[in-house]
């Protein structure tokens, strides 16, 4: 075969490659999702306009705050008793293993809808709490039913369901450090408490922010479940709007884009959480399209 001259290489054309089956696919999904806005637009049963006036509604907006709440208390709390029940999941201690291990089966058995209606109606159980001391007696005494409002119901149902599922995550994200580095902590005269912070958790974080992040998402949406105790969150406002003015599909599009919003904003938090605890890391990171980033670029 006789070899190409430099004149003729130069002259070459470079084509890339078409993909065509991607332009298709790609022209196929813009045409049905065309479609769909185009119906949801043009259908006046939709009523935009109705949307729109009861967006910033005060009750709705009290009850996006009550969301806000629920989910920020569930989940403080619910992450805490979760690193509690994973260290205890994870200890010598044959007691301590087996009380984490049951909690965790229990409640993550027990649907979250049973365990709100159980807690809303914990005075059938026992209708006066109290507190005793010994040489004193009891000191304080309440009835149940002042104690246990729909909203400390809730937080308990939800507190307890959270870090039932929050143990997991974090106990899967301790194990997932390699017993290296704690040996070279503790060569290096780390005490116990401070191999957790500075060795262990550090590391952990990479594994246990993505699930997290899931779980703190989902514990927004679980809130919904709220409205069958009457406690006012989105939810429970849009019913109480649409009942009046039976107004259904409207009203519960006006809670479906507060949702939207609000898991939005928490998607985009938990992307700048996983990049700050993702530094150093050996391999390349990739920005929020999905893009490789170049680490020199990334450590700038």
């Amino acid at each position: 075969m006789t070899p190409r001259s430099d004149d003729d290489i130069a002259g070459l054309r470079i084509v890339g490659n078409r993909h065509w089956g991607r332009w298709a696919s790609a022209v196929l999904v813009l045409l049905l999702l065309a479609l769909v806005l185009h119906s949801m637009l043009e259908n006046p049963r939709f009523e935009w306009d109705v949307v729109a006036a009861n967006l910033t509604e005060e009750s709705i907006l009290n009850g996006v705050l009550m969301t806000i709440k629920l989910t920020a208390i569930s989940v403080l709390f619910g992450f805490a008793g979760g690193t509690v029940l994973a260290l205890m999941r994870l200890s010598s201690n044959p007691v301590l293993v087996s009380v984490s291990w049951a909690y965790t089966w229990f409640f993550r058995a027990v649907p979250m809808l049973v365990q709100l209606f159980l807690w809303y109606n914990i005075a059938a159980l026992y209708p006066r709490l109290a507190l005793s001391l010994p040489f004193v007696g009891e000191v304080w005494s309440a009835a149940t039913n002042e104690v246990i409002s729909p909203f400390s119901a809730a937080v308990l149902a939800l507190v307890i369901h959270q870090s039932a599922y929050a143990a997991e995550i974090i106990r899967a994200g301790i194990q997932s450090v390699g017993a290296g580095q704690l040996e070279a902590a503790k060569a290096l005269g780390y005490r116990p408490g401070q191999i957790f912070r500075q060795t262990v958790l550090p590391q952990a974080m990479r594994t246990i922010l993505p699930p997290a992040g899931n779980e703190v998402i989902g514990q927004l949406k679980t809130t919904a479940v709220v409205s069958v105790i009457a406690l006012q969150d989105v939810l429970y406002s849009a019913q109480i709007i649409y009942q009046r003015t039976y107004e259904v599909i409207p009203l519960l599009l006006v809670a479906t884009a507060w949702y939207l919003l609000m898991t939005s904003l928490l998607s985009v938090l938990q992307h700048f959480v996983e990049v700050h605890f993702s530094r150093g890391n050996s391999q390349r990171r990739r920005n929020w399209l999905g893009r490789a980033v170049p680490r020199q670029e990334s450590e700038a």
